[in-house]
């Protein structure tokens, strides 16, 4: 909920206006004074607009700061409303909250947090969405500094896990006194190293120089008998990840066996430290092999393990893999295993639209901004390259090489990378994403991030072509037989859709397109209206309406989109449109 305070007749008639944009979000905090209303907001709202001058708000809510991951995100909006400044918890909402408030009331976003002015990412909201918990938050700042100041910063146990990037002094092998350490496990006494393959930890005398997140990596298998106890139970859990070295804060959840879904024990220690309780059925968990199964514990329950293969199919299930970190360890009424997950790596398949930067989507951008990997056609990556975050590791290929780029992207991403795949429109019409996911699997986290298609954008400069149905089709028979094409082209004919061709007609391919317009013009009249747009959406666009029967091929490239009407189909002003066909009560 965002609470509005204001003080004055023009913040009040502002605050009307947010109201009225955004009803299911506002509550209004603006009748008495201003200074009680900002106090109650605080109290009671995610995020507060003030139409009140930035000191006066400071100096109210200055005693009721706790810490930015908990207040609410304020901005403040001037009498005037020319600026919405983001004045407290810029990561935490405030800056994205400038950003609509610049749109509802046609205001600038004042934003001054420096890694947003740098366009690096931010160490405070670093890993948030896989999960991950700052350690120590008092260091934020001082790493903060040094990765902002271009400083040479250790990063360590990042490796597989899909991160956002960050920039090339953040690395490694960078020999410096801080370090950004990214780990499961607690920290160990000077000269005792972790064993081999597992997650570095930090020696006592570097304590003071290390930013330290913790990852979900783990996950506790529980298993007991019927009545055990809260305090056996958790017990238990914190004992086995204490002499394994491993960190309660990065415990992703408790897994056992549905016949414990109700074990007030299990779940009330689950409770206690703030995880979810996962169960699945003993058929599944018999089947996980395990490194210590129980018949006993079989001929009970109906699988030979519960701790060790709950801990194992969970882990399993939120990971691209997993391992047993800890073995069953037992008391007299409990059992408890953890196992390590290996996480799954991310893949965002965005679609750029047609070229304009004003056409590419704020979801297109956050994507590429995410990623750690690009991967796209080199004119594409060309388009958005001043917008992807120092650090980002760009894989660009020419022309005919789509089948290398989406097995290349899958592939780092199946190693554990945020990967952006992109392409132009969207990237699933006659694009990327039809390629990358017959090679995608399971292992694999995969978004779709919609675009603007050539074909939207043409329509929109044309007047209203698509306003029935219609269809797409590619007249490239570079990898589709033509006698194929010629079948469709004949069926949209015959059904008497309005036709989008996309690849119409290349220096190699001269004569599909003429014979396209002849199948259709054999099934409508040749005053039908013909829409040819080249360029789309780019500084260099062109188009013109003409008829089916004065349509004249040889204007169309690979970068024109020919658009063919229906047979009711008309132009209205010069602008091509098919109507809707609906009879208006």
């Amino acid at each position: 909920m965002i609470g509005i305070v204001a003080a004055t007749a023009a913040g009040r008639a502002a605050a009307a206006t947010l109201a009225e944009a955004w009803p299911d979000e506002v509550r209004l905090f603006t009748d008495g004074k201003a200074a009680d209303g900002l106090r109650r907001a605080w109290q009671e709202c995610d995020a507060i607009v003030g139409f009140l001058a930035v000191g006066a708000t400071v100096r109210i809510l200055a005693p009721l700061l706790a810490h930015k991951t908990d207040d609410p995100a304020v901005v403040c909006v001037d009498e005037g409303l020319q600026h919405a400044v983001a004045v407290l918890g810029g990561h935490h909402g405030a800056n994205a909250l400038a950003h609509r408030l610049a749109a509802a009331l046609g205001c600038r976003p004042v934003v001054t947090t420096a890694s947003d002015q740098g366009n690096v990412t931010a160490l405070d909201s670093y890993g948030a969405d896989l999960g991950f918990k700052v350690d120590n938050p008092a260091m934020l700042a001082r790493v903060g500094a040094a990765v902002l100041s271009r400083e040479p910063v250790r990063l360590t146990g990042a490796q597989g896990w899909p991160l956002p990037p960050l920039p090339p002094n953040v690395h490694p092998d960078a020999e410096s006194p801080l370090t950004l350490r990214i780990t499961d496990r607690a920290a160990t006494p000077p000269g005792d190293e972790p064993a081999p393959g597992a997650p570095s930890v930090g020696r006592a005398g570097e304590a003071g120089g290390e930013l330290v997140y913790r990852p979900p990596s783990l996950v506790v298998g529980v298993g007991s008998a019927r009545g055990v106890s809260a305090a056996e139970a958790g017990g238990l859990i914190d004992r086995v990840l204490a002499e394994a070295g491993l960190s309660p804060a990065s415990v992703r959840c408790v897994a056992t066996v549905d016949l414990k879904a109700d074990e007030e024990g299990i779940v009330a220690a689950a409770r206690e430290r703030g995880w979810e309780v996962l169960t699945f059925p003993a058929s599944v968990l018999a089947a996980v092999d395990v490194p210590n199964p129980s018949e006993t514990v079989r001929a009970e329950v109906g699988t030979p393990s519960v701790a060790e293969a709950a801990a194992l199919h969970a882990a399993r299930a939120y990971g691209r893999s997993a391992e047993l970190a800890v073995e069953k360890r037992k008391t007299a009424n409990a059992t408890a295993a953890v196992a390590r997950l290996a996480p799954k790596g991310r893949l965002a398949i965005v679609g750029l639209g047609p070229g304009a930067r004003d056409l590419l989507t704020p979801r297109a951008v956050a994507a590429l901004q995410r990623a750690s990997v690009v991967v796209g056609l080199d004119q594409y990556v060309d388009q958005v390259r001043d917008l992807l975050r120092p650090g980002t590791r760009v894989l660009a290929s020419g022309l005919g090489q789509e089948e290398e780029r989406a097995r290349a992207a899958v592939e780092e991403a199946q190693q554990g990378n945020a990967v952006a795949l992109i392409g132009s429109g969207d990237a699933g019409i006659y694009a990327m994403a039809s390629p990358a996911l017959e090679f995608a699997g399971a292992d694999i986290e995969v978004e779709g991030v919609p675009g603007i298609t050539a074909a939207i954008a043409a329509a929109n400069l044309l007047g209203a072509p698509l306003g029935h149905d219609h269809a797409y089709i590619s007249l490239s028979d570079l990898h589709t037989p033509w006698e194929a094409i010629e079948r469709r082209v004949r069926a949209a004919a015959e059904g008497d859709f309005t036709v989008c061709f996309y690849n119409p007609r290349s220096r190699a391919r001269d004569w599909q397109l003429p014979k396209a317009l002849d199948i259709l013009a054999g099934h409508r009249p040749a005053a039908t209206p013909v829409g040819i747009v080249r360029n789309a959406g780019r500084p260099d666009q062109s188009l013109m309406i003409t008829t089916l029967g004065e349509m004249d091929p040889a204007r169309v490239d690979m970068f024109t989109v020919v658009l063919v009407g229906s047979s009711r189909s008309r132009t209205v002003a010069g602008r091509f449109v098919t109507p809707r066909g609906y009879r208006w009560a």
